[in-house]
């Protein structure tokens, strides 16, 4: 059995209809801005927290609007499994990387999609968003 690590994400979109990813400093995959919480935080309260924190983006706790929780492998941690509480902030945004954030990069989701998206995007997220209503 794989360890777990508990993260918040959050989907992001601009104004044109692009998803919002990023990748982590000594890392290789794409994946939504978030990250672990802290000592007595809720998931929403993280994701609102690492939202700000890696890509500038200030958003209340109250503002976000649950997705789902999903099981996926860890993108950059072997033998690991990520359980991602994702929320979706509503509107349109801009950012830009800080904290350990070395690369943004919107993604065009009815475009080829890159080989170098995190397991949670591939498998959950994105078959979600084709579901449902974009911006």
């Amino acid at each position: 059995m794989n360890a777990r690590i508990v993260v918040s994400a959050v989907c992001v979109f601009d104004a044109g209809g692009r998803l919002l990813t990023v990748r982590k400093r000594g890392t290789g995959m794409f994946m939504h801005p978030g990250g672990k919480p802290e000592p007595g935080e809720t998931a929403v309260q993280t994701a609102a927290r690492e939202l700000a924190e890696e890509v500038g983006i200030v958003v209340e706790p109250g503002e976000l609007e649950l997705m789902g929780v999903w099981i996926a492998a860890a993108a950059n941690e072997a033998a690991t499994d990520i359980e991602a509480t994702v929320f979706r902030a509503p509107g349109t945004w801009t950012a830009r990387p800080s904290a350990e954030i070395a690369e943004i990069r919107w993604l065009d989701l009815a475009g080829e999609l890159p080989a170098d998206l995190a397991p949670l995007l591939t498998e959950h997220i994105l078959p979600e968003l084709a579901a449902v209503e974009r911006p």
